[in-house]
Parts: structure tokens; C-alpha cells; sequence
């Protein structure tokens, strides 16, 4: 998949604009990224690449970065 998949999925699941998307977004580091806008922006990433995360990848899902190498156990490859 690509790297414009996974940020329209932040877009939509965040509800923020493109340009705010980038590898630095953590978890509680914008408004948009509380628990609520998290349960939204895992919506937006299991409806993008046709998965459904386990509770634990959920949990962990903290960051852009490290969504990436969650996302590698689902065999989505971001580039």
C-alpha cells in the first residue's frame, strides 16, 4: 500500500488536513489523537486496508511510525 493510503487514513479518522499529517504524530500529541479521535483513526485504517486489528495492536497503536510496523503483521507494507 501506499504512503498516501495510510495518510488519508489519519485524515479521515483524525478528522485533521493532509498537510498535518506526518511521521512525528503521536498518540495525545495533537487535539484531534485522543482516545476518542483513536478509536476513529483505527476505524479509517481497518476499513483502508480491509483489516481488523487485534485489541493488543489497538492498545499499542501509539504513533505513526510504529503503526507502520503494526500494520507489517496485517501484510500491509507501507512505502
Amino acid at each position: 500500500m501506499s504512503k498516501p493510503d495510510y495518510n488519508n487514513a489519519f485524515v479521515e479518522g483524525l478528522g485533521i488536513e493532509l498537510e498535518d499529517v506526518n511521521e512525528d504524530l503521536e498518540f495525545n500529541s495533537i487535539e484531534e489523537w485522543d482516545s476518542i479521535g483513536h478509536m476513529g483513526l483505527i476505524a479509517a485504517l481497518e476499513e483502508a486496508f480491509e483489516i481488523s486489528f487485534e485489541t493488543d495492536d489497538i492498545v499499542e497503536y501509539s504513533s505513526y511510525k510504529v503503526g507502520i510496523e503494526i500494520l507489517k503483521k496485517y501484510n500491509v507494507e507501507i512505502n
